[in-house]
């Protein structure tokens, strides 16, 4: 059988532990973010755990994997307890557990030494997602200046995300493509987690933006190219390279302030707003859930604020 090469010494890349050990070692980390994890975000928040765990441990004169037990997993989630939310932590733990998963099923480490470690207990029945009320949404999708390529951008990824509850992430991921004809309504295509795809019909104002900002700049011959853009700089036009989540963000809150709301909305808040506003008018959960690309019923649940307006309600009711 062929050998593998040795790996060169990644003292910068990986951590002490890891960086110290043997080559299987080394490609067996490796293997777990490049080989295991397709979604960019986990595996940008694993390697960040890992790497976090993995220097705490280092730091308190763990020399080597092997020597890594249930005690100082627990340890390092207690004192993470006092920095971060629970989910946070119930993340960072997850990221931990499934790596040494990986290393125990490599022959690497005999037992993962965060298996029998618990999370903080974390139950959650509403979501904390800000949203906005339908009167704020709409004002803000008008205010905005479609004179130009930014603002018809704007408009139709805000619009998106409002009328088809398209997460950010699957909305930046979309091409040009993605946007089509079916039975003479205009449908959009979401790229969703997992490799999943989720189609849906366009409410009619979506597809007046989605028109809009397709044939205003010109992007119909672009088929496979991102749909949503930067902006090039100095030209006040289209680029080629796709919109970040980072960009997306700034955007809406910039788009918020010129609006005058006050909620400090972010990206994920028009998925609420539109699930929201959708079950206030006699919309099912059961439908929403389908609409919203959801697994179970209990997920599209933390993005129905209804009780909302019932607690603000019987506040009121303390006549003082």
């Amino acid at each position: 059988m062929a050998q593998l090469a040795p790996l060169p010494s990644p003292t910068l890349a990986l951590p002490a532990l890891i960086a110290s050990a043997d080559d299987r070692a080394r490609l067996r980390f490796l293997e777990f973010f490049a080989v295991t994890i397709r979604n960019a975000h986990t595996r940008r928040a694993y390697a960040r755990a890992a790497g976090d765990f993995l220097t705490w441990v280092a730091a308190r004169g763990v020399t080597s994997l092997g020597a890594v037990q249930p005690l100082h997993v627990g340890a390092w989630i207690e004192a993470l307890g006092g920095e971060m939310s629970a989910p946070s932590v119930k993340q960072q733990l997850a990221g931990v557990r499934r790596l040494f998963d990986w290393l125990v099923i490599g022959q690497v480490m005999p037992v993962n030494p965060a298996a029998s470690v618990r999370g903080p207990a974390h139950s959650q029945r509403r979501g904390k997602t800000p949203v906005l009320a339908p009167d704020e949404a709409r004002r803000l999708l008008d205010t905005i200046d479609v004179g130009g390529p930014a603002g018809l951008r704007d408009r139709a990824l805000i619009g998106l995300m409002v009328y088809s509850f398209a997460r950010i992430g699957a909305a930046l991921s979309m091409r040009v493509e993605d946007v089509f004809m079916q039975n003479r309504r205009l449908w959009v295509r979401l790229h969703e987690k997992g490799g999943k795809q989720h189609e849906m019909p366009c409410h009619h104002n979506l597809e007046d933006y989605l028109t809009a900002y397709i044939d205003g700049c010109e992007l119909r011959a672009q088929a496979k190219g991102p749909l949503f853009r930067t902006i090039a700089r100095g030209t006040k036009r289209l680029s080629d390279t796709p919109l970040p989540q980072a960009n997306a963000f700034a955007m809406v809150r910039r788009r918020a302030v010129a609006a005058e709301i006050g909620t400090a909305i972010g990206n994920h808040s028009f998925r609420a707003t539109g699930i929201t506003t959708y079950l206030k008018n006699g919309g099912t959960l059961e439908t929403a859930a389908t609409m919203a690309n959801h697994s179970s019923t209990r997920t599209t649940q933390l993005y129905d604020r209804r009780p909302d307006d019932v607690t603000l309600d019987e506040v009121e009711r303390v006549l003082i």
